[in-house]
């Protein structure tokens, strides 16, 4: 069984949905069993990192969650969800994140070509850089659907996809049982459920 993590920031009724279609049984919970005992984890999230952040800790559902990583549950974090995954951010001042991968949460003002639309809504080609089983079912230049104005540096150890938005932005991280996705794959049309489908497998 596969537990969403529901801590009050994000949409979830796409990324059921999409899970539905793969045959994924998958539940929206917050109680700290219920994920203790899943098979798979998703942390989605949209929004401010820092209000995001705050409900994780305050609820405890951040040792929850590393509780469950360091078991070898496979997690994997969408969008903002993904960013809460690295050490901090520098949203509207500087955050602490469940540091379960090594890098930090940038802005895109004053990082990307001036011109570019912030935030960054639509269509990306990913450029893989790492070998990941989250991947097993796509190719190299499958387009994906991003939306977001922040994004995660300093994470070369665990990058594995990029995308190209002026300059190479982060588009998925990896390390061991722990996935990332910029992008929303639950938006992502059926490249998006290949890679849901392979997460499931994981």
């Amino acid at each position: 069984m596969l537990a969403i993590i529901d801590y009050g920031v994000g949409n979830l009724f796409s990324l059921v949905s999409s899970l539905n279609k793969i045959d994924v049984e998958a539940v929206v919970t917050s109680d700290p069993e219920v994920i203790e005992n899943a098979d798979r984890l998703i942390l989605p999230g949209v929004g401010a990192f820092g209000d995001a952040s705050q409900k994780l800790y305050e609820s405890g559902l951040d040792t929850v969650i590393k509780n469950a990583v360091k078991k070898g549950t496979p997690l994997m974090g969408i969008c903002l969800g993904m960013q809460l995954l690295f050490e901090k951010s520098c949203e509207y001042g500087e955050h602490k994140g469940l540091g379960l991968i090594k890098g930090k949460v940038i802005g895109m003002e004053g990082t990307i070509p001036e011109g570019l639309r912030i935030p960054h809504i639509g269509w990306n080609a990913l450029k893989f850089h790492k070998e990941s089983p989250i991947f097993k079912y796509i190719n190299e230049g499958d387009c994906v659907y991003f939306v977001h104005s922040y994004y995660g540096v300093d994470c070369n150890d665990s990058l594995i996809a990029t995308t190209d938005y002026g300059k190479e932005i982060t588009a998925a991280v990896g390390k061991g049982n722990i996935y990332g996705c910029q992008f929303h794959p639950e938006k992502s049309g059926s490249v998006g459920l290949k890679i849901l489908k392979a997460f499931s497998e994981v």
